[in-house]
């Protein structure tokens, strides 16, 4: 990285995890709670709800629950499904379960029946809070998971419930936090399984610990400031950006229960002066549409975004309209972020930064060896000599998943990526999302960010589609911008688009306009759902 500072450069050399025997993230807030003006959450909600709450108020409450939970029984180990959405109980309730040694495992809110059933019976979880909108479903789980015993609502309850409001009530506002291990399991998050049971990510308290370092250094988090990261509360970018990642490093951080709409985006980041946001692409892609013009954000100072790689035409059209350069990074359920663009550093547009601090970073082909510089191979973590603290521990209950997932020395991400001549690495897409045609090795995210630069074009999704000549050729499914009118002749326009900005042996030979595209819950591209009907599709034609 010959333009990169020294100063980083230092800093990654001589990084080294120190990492406590003990840990629990109950124990940080306690410590912030000594000061009874610091403030750890500004909440407001879609109806103009708002409210303000310390860390003494969160610590608390958290108390309060932590001995309501004591109280019914549930122990050191055990796991507690959250059922919560983003209300300031989510916080509390978390941060009662790791006090208490259990096993917290947050749920989005969104989740059916079935989903909550396979959660509960998969980690045998003995107790689950929920709001008062998800009674009758969770009330439905009392026949399909007999580990549970324990049924909280965040509201006023009817028989075989306890309302957590009135158990507070009566509940101690002190609690001594168990003094966990930092090995010990504290969280597990359920991946959104599309062809398959979703997979039990199991966490340490050393992981709750870690995640200081990319609150500090990637989200630039500071004490007095306000941090904005809009994400459901069941995923784990909630862990980095709305709870350890801020408040590890003490800083505020917002939360908005309501619907993603780019204008209430704005006027929040400008009512709240928020000064550091992280924001998942899609936000970023619609923020840019806006007029932001007639919107400035004087308190904003730093922006970052993670979940899927960010175009670089969204990168530059934010940083002409607000001045701020966006830090993209690079992170999985698994682990924290494992590379990111850092705000002392040159950021190259597209590229999802260098090698975390503590993390070493290899792309790897087939047989484990390193790929030189400018080849596409796998991205994995070497975690031996030395395991970093801010990876999982495992797949919980699934040797067969463990056993894919560690070869060798190395931890497998799963995703093709290609390392430069500097050291930036760059995304290509998942392993099963490379397109191979005529033999050529095509990234899907180089041709939708070459479609997402044509004026016509809001959103596309490109994945292979089955030919008898060529193995498999591009296929674009775009969904175009308000008033745009699909034909052959635009068609044909973004094909000879995107042959002018990438290579033309990259080009969509098929377009296909559609009015949206599938996404998980958490807004990824469900690329995998496309390639599935494209096959059955040539399956049908054949």
């Amino acid at each position: 990285m010959s333009d990169t500072p020294t100063t980083w450069h230092k800093r990654w050399r001589e990084f080294r995890w120190q990492t406590p025997e003990h840990f629990n993230f109950g124990a940080m807030v306690d410590h912030f709670a000594r000061d009874h003006s610091r403030v750890a959450l500004l909440w407001e909600d879609e109806a103009g709800n708002r409210a303000r709450f310390t860390f003494a108020d969160i610590a608390a409450r958290s108390n309060q629950v932590a001995n309501v939970l004591h109280t019914l029984g549930v122990k050191r180990g055990d796991a507690v499904l959250l059922l919560l959405p983003r209300t300031p109980y989510w916080q509390v309730c978390y941060i009662a379960a790791l006090k208490l040694g259990a096993l917290a495992i947050p749920c989005t809110s969104m989740l059916r029946e079935k989903d909550l059933v396979y959660r509960a019976n998969h980690s045998e979880a003995v107790a689950i809070i929920a709001t008062r909108e998800n009674a009758t479903m969770v009330g439905d789980l009392r026949s399909h998971c007999p580990s549970l015993r324990h049924f909280l609502l965040t509201g006023s309850a009817s028989s075989g419930w306890t309302s957590l409001p009135a158990a507070m009530h009566d509940a101690s506002s002190k609690f001594a936090h168990v003094a966990t291990r930092a090995s010990e399991p504290a969280l597990c998050y359920y991946t959104s399984g599309t062809t398959r049971d979703p997979k039990a990510v199991l966490h340490s308290h050393a992981y709750t610990w870690s995640l200081q370092y990319s609150g500090h250094d990637w989200l630039n988090v500071k004490e007095g400031e306000v941090h904005w990261s809009p994400t459901d509360t069941g995923w784990a970018k909630a862990a980095h950006g709305v709870l350890f990642g801020p408040w590890m490093n003490g800083a505020t951080t917002l939360m908005y229960n309501g619907r993603f709409d780019p204008k209430k985006e704005l006027e929040l980041l400008q009512r709240y002066r928020v000064a550091s946001f992280c924001a998942p692409p899609t936000e970023y892609r619609l923020l840019v549409k806006e007029d932001l013009a007639r919107r400035p954000l004087p308190g904003l100072r730093h922006c970052a975004s993670a979940g899927e790689p960010l175009n670089p035409e969204v990168i530059e059209v934010w940083k002409q309209c607000t001045g701020i350069a966006i830090h993209d990074g690079y992170g999985q359920t698994e682990s924290m972020i494992l590379a990111a663009n850092f705000p002392d550093m040159p950021i190259k547009p597209g590229s999802m930064g260098v090698p975390f601090p503590g993390h070493d970073v290899r792309v790897v082909d087939n047989d484990l060896k390193e790929t030189p510089d400018g080849e596409v191979g796998e991205m994995a973590l070497r975690i031996k000599p030395e395991r970093p603290p801010s990876l999982f521990i495992e797949y919980w209950k699934s040797p067969a998943e463990n056993a894919a997932a560690f070869r060798g020395d190395y931890y497998l991400t799963g995703d093709q990526v290609m390392r430069d001549s500097d050291g930036y690495l760059w995304f290509v897409g998942r392993a099963d999302d490379l397109i191979i045609s005529a033999g050529y090795r095509i990234g899907p995210f180089e041709v939708e960010s070459a479609l997402l630069e044509h004026a016509s074009v809001l959103e596309s999704a490109v994945v292979a589609s089955p030919d008898p000549d060529r193995g498999s050729i591009v296929k674009a499914f775009v969904k175009l911008r308000a008033g745009v009118v699909a034909s052959d002749t635009l068609a044909r326009e973004l094909q000879n688009h995107v042959k002018r900005v990438t290579a033309p042996y990259k080009y969509p030979r098929e377009i296909e306009f559609v009015d949206e595209l599938p996404r998980t819950v958490t807004g990824k591209l469900r690329r995998a759902e496309l390639r599935r009907h494209e096959e059955q599709r040539k399956r049908a034609v054949t």
